[in-house]
Parts: C-alpha cells; structure tokens; sequence
C-alpha cells in the first residue's frame, strides 16, 4: 500500500437485505431484457447459435455494475465466479466479469463515518493523529484506510462495508437463483454443498476478529520464513467490522511484471510463493485460499508482505495427507496410486463410468505438470492453462461430467491453482519439483517424529 493510491468514486452500499434483494431483482430483469433483444436479434439470422442469449457481453456488463454496486458476499461470489468459470463462458463473458476482480468504490463519508461511530463511538478521531478519508483501497468486504496513531504508528484500517455480514445468506442464495435464470450457473448441477461451503468461509471472512486471529497465527508458522512479512494486530483498535494493523510500505506484487524489474526478481517471488503453498499443505494444515495479487505487497526491503488472512481455512489434516499422496504418486508417475488416491478425496466417485474417470485422471495428472518437471518450470511459456482449460471442456461436452469439485478441496484447489496462475502472470520460472520433494521430506520427518505414527502415515509414506 503506497501513499499515491487514493480510491476517489464513492457509491453508498445497500445495507438491507430488502434493498439487496431489489438489487438483484433489477439484475434478474435487466439481463432478461437483454436476453430477450438477443435471442430476437439471432432469429433475425445475426447469429446462428442461440445458446447463449443470456451470456452476452452486455448482460456479463449489467452482472459487473450490479455486483460491484452490492460489494459484500454477492461482489465476491462473483469474484469467485470469474477465477471459476471463464474457461466454460464466451471470451468476451469471461473478459468481462475478470474485471470485477478489480472493481471497488469507497463508500461515500456519511456512511463511512457511521461505520465509525458504531464501532469506536463518537469521539473516536480523539484516538488518531491522522486519518485519511480517502481509502487507499477498495474491495468487496470492505475498504482500507491510512491512519496514524497519537504517538506516531502508521495503520493499515480494513474497514466493512454495512450490512456485509448479515446479508451473506441471502445474498449467496439470491445470487444463485439468480445466476441460474442467467444461465451462467446450470441449472442441473447440485451447487449446494458448494454454496454452503462459500457462506461458511464468507462468514469467517466477514469477522474481522477471526482475520485478526489468523493474522497472528500466520505470523508465528512463519516466524522461519525472513523473506515474508505480516503485519502486526492491533488489538485496541479491532472489532468485528474493523480491523487495525500495521501499515506496511510498498507496491503491489503485480508490479513485479513490469519491466523494471529482473527475472531474477520474479523467480524468486514466484518460487517464495509456492514455497508458501506446500507448506501451507504439508506443514501448517492451514490455507491463505484467496492468492490473488492485491493481497501481496512487494515492500521496500524486498520481502513479500502478506496483508489479507481473511481467507484463511482450516485444512482438514486427512485431506493435506492425501494431498501430499496425491502429489507423490505425480511425480513417480504412478497414475493407478493417483488414481486410488482421487477415488478417496471424491475427484472420481462410483457412478464415473472409465471414460469419465480417466478423463479426471487425466486432468489431474495435467495439474501435477510442474511439479513432475525436471529443473525449473517456465510458467510464462507453459501452455498448461489453455490444455487444462480443453480436458475441463472435454469432461463437459464429451463425457457430460460438469460437478463441483468436493467441497472440503474447494479452498486447496483455488490456492494452488492461482498460485499457478501468478507464477505465470510473472513469467516465472520455478523448480517446483525440488520445492515439493522437500516439502514432502520435511512432512514426512515431521510425521515420523510424533508419538501417533498411524494419524500420520499418508504423510510418512508419501
């Protein structure tokens, strides 16, 4: 966070629920509107395919303006949606709703103020030297704020947007029907057991004291790691709607990509990056789930800061033991452990027929691609997306297999997957391969130390 970001355009977030459900009502019918003009545009012989009326271009548009006016649990469900599905939606879909990635007002002083009152009371400027009202940032839970303490710390305050918390329920199943009558989400797929895991974690995310409490726990699994940062809690200052921390000095991680900087310098962010990973897996049992570039600082002595936590997961310990069989049958390349493997997670059930399920196996042996290279994995040239995102398809369209994955690997699945895809947006080039093996090594020693070797044997055997 710098001093030459401000976030200047306001928009007063909705607040209740009635006015959040009138939101996506507007939406419903502004996209059936638009949906209605196109399919009267295709008869009219335009366009030959008329199955996707509803995912044009300007209703992913109408989708966009309507989520990012909501923020809260809708903004990012949507986010979600965008990392998710852009390799099941028209280009120019996908384009679109990637934008909401980066989409953020403040909100307008009056209600920012309110926020404030309620949480620190009236006279709450007393407990500051400085605070700037115009956010350095904006996001969908909440925006962040400068501020300087009376005896000189400079703050870091993550601030909630108004009835964020109480309306994630509803917004999450409205959001949902709704995206079904859009037919972005299809509607012969049980998205449930998905959509209660989403609640859940936007639940935690949406209590600023839990971020707090992962921030500290973060910092201490870390404690051996010189190379990242954490910002210190301060616990005077946090509620359940704000959290206070210290304020750490740098540029966005994204800037890595800009040609003032080395390979050298991307290398190594990008391998520090899925360091973090496999030990989150394999060692702390304990998931960052959101790797996205605004929740990484590149600060002013090299280190990589870590500033969000509000995505942390609890990873259950059986799930990381399988995981790191999984990964150790890739790089042996014994696809029949691998597949026995995906039949204990839930990637392949009994009712996959042998088709179906070595089309699985085949995509998840594609995902493992990195970590079975000898040396170092060129991301930026690696077309791996673009492979996985044709086996995805394939499963769909061929073998008429579009499920969610299992809910518990939702979070570990989103963490490795876009830390793929910011070691690509580097042009990095890792060896992954060594990075894991001594991921494995160092778990399995880990496992043969504790008293209780049959807890812990699929780490011990990996």
């Amino acid at each position: 966070m710098t001093n030459s970001r401000r976030i200047t355009e306001h928009a007063r977030v909705p607040a209740g629920r009635a006015e959040r459900l009138a939101h996506i009502g507007w939406l419903v019918g502004r996209m059936a509107i638009g949906g209605a003009t196109e399919r009267a545009r295709r008869l009219g012989g335009l366009e030959p395919n008329p199955g996707h009326a509803l995912l044009t271009s300007a209703n992913a548009r109408r989708l966009v303006s309507c989520l990012s006016s909501m923020r809260g649990a809708a903004m990012k469900l949507g986010q979600l949606l965008s990392l998710e599905t852009d390799d099941l939606l028209p280009p120019e879909v996908a384009e679109t709703l990637a934008s909401l990635r980066d989409e953020g007002s403040a909100m307008p002083p009056a209600q920012l103020r309110r926020v404030l009152r309620e949480n620190w009371g009236a006279s709450w400027e007393s407990r500051f030297g400085e605070f700037d009202f115009d956010p350095i940032a904006a996001a969908s839970i909440g925006q962040v704020h400068a501020a300087k303490t009376r005896d000189g710390r400079e703050l870091a305050l993550k601030i909630q947007y108004p009835g964020v918390a109480r309306s994630i329920e509803s917004d999450v199943d409205n959001l949902a029907t709704a995206l079904r009558l859009a037919r972005i989400l299809p509607g012969d797929v049980d998205f449930r057991p998905i959509l209660e895991e989403a609640k859940r974690q936007l639940r935690s995310e949406a209590n600023y004291q839990t971020e707090a409490s992962h921030l500290r726990r973060y910092a201490r699994l870390l404690e051996d790691e010189p190379d990242v940062r954490v910002p210190s809690v301060h616990d005077e200052l946090t509620t359940e709607s704000i959290l206070a921390m210290d304020r750490l000095l740098g540029v966005p991680l994204e800037d890595l990509c800009g040609a003032e900087y080395t390979d050298a310098q991307r290398d190594r962010a990008a391998t520090l990056l899925l360091r973090l990973v496999l030990r989150e897996f394999f060692d702390f049992h304990f998931i960052q789930s959101d790797p996205n570039f605004a929740n990484y600082l590149l600060l002013r002595d090299g280190r990589i800061g870590l500033i969000d936590l509000g995505a942390g997961y609890e990873a259950p310990r059986t799930l990381c033991h399988r995981y790191a069989r999984m990964f150790h049958a890739a790089i042996e390349e014994d696809r029949d452990a691998l597949r026995s493997i995906a039949q204990e997670i839930g990637f392949i059930t009994t009712s996959d027929d042998g088709a179906a399920a070595n089309g699985i196996l085949d995509l998840i042996w594609l995902a493992m691609e990195p970590f079975q290279h000898a040396g170092r994995y060129d991301f930026g040239k690696s077309d791996l997306p673009a492979r996985a995102r044709s086996a995805s398809m394939s499963l769909v369209f061929e073998h008429s297999l579009w499920r969610p994955p299992p809910p518990a690997t939702l979070f570990l699945q989103r963490k490795l997957g876009g830390t793929f895809l910011l070691c690509a947006r580097l042009r990095a080039r890792v060896d992954a391969r060594a990075l894991l093996e001594d991921a494995l090594n160092a778990a399995a020693k880990l496992a043969n130390s504790r008293p209780e070797p049959a807890k812990t044997s699929g780490v011990a055997n990996a």
